[in-house]
């Protein structure tokens, strides 16, 4: 007997999302990343995007574009940390009512990170300052500390 599950598209497509999700978590958070490793991780990043475009709703493609700039930022490519920022920020604004209250705060965030990775410190200030503000009014306090623990953490570029 087989223990194989057959999967609609949409399904395969967030498990994928997902998966790929993960494994670009992974190599953030490796400590001894090589090149090959940060061209996986866009690709895992890019990857799960891609599958949430087909099976995701708003919400997951804000955290996607969220996801692209934090790649891209940890790996100091300014201009692709920006577009995604940016594309992320629009999304959160054009659908608030599909976000959570720590979405608009990692918007900001993403932002900040983004123009830090550029060089242009008013925009990073100013984005660091939203999401500082933003992030003070996450309601649930796990999800609070959770952001404002990484708010103050990685590379800022010389800007903290």
């Amino acid at each position: 007997m087989s223990d194989s599950k057959t999967y609609s598209e949409a399904e395969a497509e967030r498990f994928f999302a997902v998966k790929f999700h993960g494994m670009t978590w992974d190599m953030l958070d490796k400590p001894d990343r090589s090149m090959d490793d940060s061209e996986k991780m866009i690709d895992y990043a890019h990857s799960s995007l891609a599958h949430w475009r087909k099976a995701g709703r708003e919400i997951n493609l804000q955290r996607g574009y969220w996801l692209l700039s934090r790649v891209y930022s940890v790996l100091h490519m300014a201009e692709p940390a920006l577009k995604y920022a940016k594309q992320c920020r629009q999304v959160t604004s054009d659908f608030p009512d599909q976000m959570e209250d720590f979405d608009l705060a990692f918007s900001y965030e993403a932002l900040a990170r983004a123009y830090a990775a550029s060089g242009n410190k008013d925009e990073f200030q100013k984005n660091f300052d939203l999401a500082e503000e933003t992030g003070n009014s996450i309601m649930k306090k796990e999800d609070r500390e959770y952001f404002g623990k990484d708010l103050h953490a990685g590379d800022w570029f010389g800007f903290m």
